[in-house]
């Protein structure tokens, strides 16, 4: 029995823009996709990411004098529901995903902060600045609050039949998810001559408890391992399908150095050093520390590649782009050396 061959796969790259990412936002490229995937990947990935990553949550608080949410506090201008839709907006990363307490004591005329909470050593606040209440002078607002984990919305769990607790709990509907915004752009890109691939540009805005890198990386593991289940048969293993054709195609796709050669560039300017680009000291000096010291080593880097360098900016990428399209050289021209060097040893 013939096994069969499956066509590969277009397995894409994906790259994080470092010049915006930060503890809260983040912005990434994955590309080349086939066709119809950029959409399907997006809409899957920002479903996940707003409703199905984990964190934590104030789900239940105790407001020392009242016993129901639609109470007034004596000695605090905003009333009890104010003060729990305050609550609400506590962030709170959890650094062992377990249930914990967090305890308000102030007294006199003061403005009542996150800042004030004192937290169980697992929970960490966030949003320090964050107004609570407005204490009177001569009043005191004491308060215990409820963590848990959880993931996505979750609506006050407030037991059937009793309007009032005996502990004077007033419970909360709870958002526990870190992601506050996800938006994606689906764009066409070229592979070879193919202009109809696609190329996903998702962001991903966070509340600062977990990076954006992270909250991704979980979501793709959620979203790969209820996938999984589907399986009726064993894998088929597509990574290295595309692995072994891709290793054909850049083979096919580098640069013959005769083309070089016919397009009348020097072949002798490729093992130049980049000083004779004559770049501005800063992209000069990035380039250098980086590694990248002749023009060969330039010419065969992705533009990818070329903006993860330290420090490198557009400004910088542009300067270096346009330096190389005088030469009528350009980035990813993958060239082999030892082929240079023979056509220089026939000359």
């Amino acid at each position: 029995m013939h096994k069969k061959e499956y066509q590969p796969l277009t397995i894409p790259q994906v790259t994080w823009n470092h010049q915006t990412l930060s503890t809260s936002f983040g912005e990434f490229n994955a590309e080349p996709l086939d066709p119809g995937f950029g959409i399907t990947f997006g809409n899957a990935l920002r479903r996940i990411l707003l409703g199905g990553v984990e964190g934590s949550a104030v789900t239940a608080v105790i407001i020392n004098g009242v016993n129901n949410e639609f109470s007034t506090l004596p000695g605090v201008v905003e009333d009890a529901m104010q003060v729990a839709l305050n609550v609400k907006e506590i962030v709170i990363r959890n650094t062992t995903g377990k249930p914990g307490k967090m305890h308000l004591v102030v007294h006199g005329e003061t403005i009542a902060t996150v800042a004030d909470i004192k937290a169980d050593e697992h929970l960490e606040l966030i949003n320090k600045d964050h107004v609570l209440a407005h204490v009177a002078q001569g009043g005191t607002l004491e308060m215990e609050f409820f963590v848990e984990p959880g993931r996505g919305y979750q609506p006050a769990q407030w037991p059937i039949g009793q309007a009032l607790q005996a502990d004077n709990k007033i419970y909360l509907d709870a958002m526990f998810s870190p992601v506050r915004r996800v938006t994606f752009d689906v764009q066409k890109t070229r592979v070879g001559k193919n202009i109809d691939y696609d190329k996903l540009v998702l962001a991903v805005t966070t509340d600062g408890t977990e990076s954006p890198v992270d909250v991704v990386h979980y979501a793709v593991s959620v979203l790969r391992t209820q996938l999984e289940h589907f399986l009726a048969q064993p894998e088929i293993p597509f990574n290295a399908i595309a692995g072994e054709r891709g290793t054909e195609r850049r083979a096919e796709q580098a640069v013959d150095v005769h083309e070089v050669a016919s397009r009348e560039l020097p072949v002798d300017l490729l093992l130049k050093p980049i000083d004779a680009l004559e770049f501005s000291v800063r992209a000069h000096n990035c380039l250098i520390n980086a590694g990248i010291k002749r023009i060969i080593d330039l010419v065969n880097l992705s533009e990818d590649e070329v903006l993860k360098i330290k420090n490198f900016g557009r400004k910088s990428y542009d300067e270096v782009k346009e330096g190389m399209k005088a030469c009528g050289l350009t980035f990813g021209m993958n060239i082999k050396e030892s082929s240079l060097k023979k056509t220089q040893d026939k000359d």
